[in-house]
């Protein structure tokens, strides 16, 4: 047990963090991304976090097993090199052995992977579209921003200086509209008020910017004559609130409903998630052999070759994925040749690894 925790610790930190790096890295390009659709206006920022939340399982059922790889190298390369598994091997602790200590903890990485690709990962990418597509169906003012000039639809940009204390108010607001394409007025309209907000008309549910104290000018480009028109209060109609749409992807589907559907896209989406959690195992058994190294190599000396070997494993799966959707692949054959061909070659590499070491 002592021996077990041990290296079960070594495992466990070392995979922690690799995942907290590559967590950081991809998570960090991601929220830039968004950002910087936030900053254009796409979104509002306040839903940024969310996005990122929703985000979260999808990094993790990539990130973990490339991890748990990674930690296995790492830790076992570092044991090596002191020499500290070859005093367990002469104290009895035989190489079967240390590869139960190793799945073991492989286990627990295998449940959060499936718990992630089979329930969290599919909900994730559910919400996040869902949240999306309800602010493209918005056309919200809220998404503006002061000091920028920001295109909010309907072919609409605004202008705002600034917003008042509780952000309900936006203050000294200029709008251009531009004609639409095939529209029968030509004109464009610039709009300039002291005040503005919007409301929306619980008979109908349109939306309506409301502005106040202000002018509006419609010129048409080539001509020389203008309108003019000073208000106390004028209503730009937004649009109506529309329902959300329903999103049919695979993607976005239940496992349950994968499992149901005799679609070949349904069954490659359901074999690439299924097939997720039964990779963390190969990957351990892949691991311990191509950890043992010689200390004048240092524990880095195999690194490179085993992660060439995981993106060949990675791209695979995934070219067998899209030949399944494909229809150039049965089925029922599915991704699981690409598993029994790394789990071969893990077997070979493991057997070859104790012989070497008997001799």
């Amino acid at each position: 047990m002592i021996l077990f925790r041990y290296l079960t610790r070594e495992v466990l930190l070392t995979m922690s963090a690799v995942a907290g790096i590559l967590l950081l890295v991809i998570m960090g390009s991601r929220f830039i991304r968004y950002f910087s659709d936030a900053a254009e206006g796409d979104f509002p920022v306040t839903i940024l976090g969310s996005l990122m939340v929703f985000h979260l399982p999808g990094f993790m059922e990539l990130i973990l097993p490339l991890s748990f790889f990674l930690g296995i190298l790492l830790a076992y390369g570092q044991l090596y090199m002191n020499s500290e598994i070859t005093v367990m091997v002469a104290c009895g602790m035989s190489p079967t052995r240390l590869l139960r200590v190793t799945l073991l903890p492989a286990t627990v990485v295998a449940v959060l992977v499936g718990l992630c690709s089979l329930w969290l990962t599919p909900a994730g990418a559910l919400q996040t579209e869902a949240t999306l597509e309800e602010q493209r169906s918005r056309l919200d003012v809220s998404v503006l921003a002061p000091g920028r000039f920001q295109d909010f639809g309907g072919g609409r940009t605004a202008y705002i200086t600034d917003f008042n204390s509780d952000g309900t108010e936006m203050q000294e607001v200029l709008v251009h509209e531009q004609p639409m394409a095939g529209a029968e007025k030509t004109h464009s309209y610039i709009t300039r008020a002291g005040t503005g907000y919007q409301e929306t008309s619980v008979e109908t549910g349109s939306r309506f910017l409301v502005l106040e104290d202000g002018e509006r000018y419609g010129v048409t480009p080539g001509r020389r004559d203008a309108e003019r028109l000073i208000f106390e209060r004028y209503t730009l109609r937004l649009g109506l609130s529309r329902d959300r749409q329903e999103l049919n992807s695979l993607e976005y589907a239940t496992t349950a409903e994968l499992w149901n559907d005799s679609d070949p896209r349904a069954q490659a989406q359901f074999q690439w998630r299924a097939g997720l959690p039964v990779m963390v195992f190969i990957l351990a058994l892949l691991a311990q052999p191509l950890s043992r190294v010689n200390p004048r190599q240092g524990r880095f000396g195999k690194l490179l070759p085993a992660v060439f070997l995981y993106v060949a494993y990675l791209s695979l799966l995934l070219a067998a994925v899209d030949a399944i959707g494909g229809g150039s692949l049965a089925v029922a054959v599915g991704v699981w040749p690409v598993h029994g061909l790394f789990l071969g070659l893990g077997l070979l590499l493991l057997w070859h690894s104790q012989r070497k070491g008997m001799r």
